[in-house]
């Protein structure tokens, strides 16, 4: 007997898994914009920090790159939401399936089915 919640949920991770194999390039971080001040003139340029492995880190990204990492941290993100959708549905089909299964035993109980 398989549920229509469940195969509503396997469904979504389905198209979630679909989602997260067209995601390209990624890193996690934030990109913001510095200036340096010498002599009373102003220097721009950029700097991504991030956290990996406990670990603070922080890199200059030259002008040229900026796009690029701009998408990169894009995917990143994306790619945390759909992982984390991900998790959720998962834990939400296996506490709906174990349900299911629970009321299956007790209906087989109570009709002397199942001793």
């Amino acid at each position: 007997m398989q549920d229509k919640r469940l195969e509503k949920i396997q469904k979504e991770i389905k198209e979630i898994k679909q989602e997260l194999q067209d995601i390209g390039e990624m890193r996690p971080g934030c990109l913001s914009k510095q200036i340096y001040y010498r002599n009373d003139k102003k220097y721009p340029y950029y700097q991504i920090s991030y956290t990996y492995r406990m670990k603070s880190h922080t890199e200059y990204v030259r002008d040229e790159f900026v796009s690029e990492v701009r998408e990169q941290i894009k995917n990143y993100r994306r790619f945390k939401r759909l992982t984390n959708r991900w998790v959720d549905l998962a834990i939400k089909y296996a506490k709906l399936k174990m349900k299911i299964k629970v009321k299956i035993l007790i209906n087989s109980r109570e009709l002397g089915t199942l001793k």
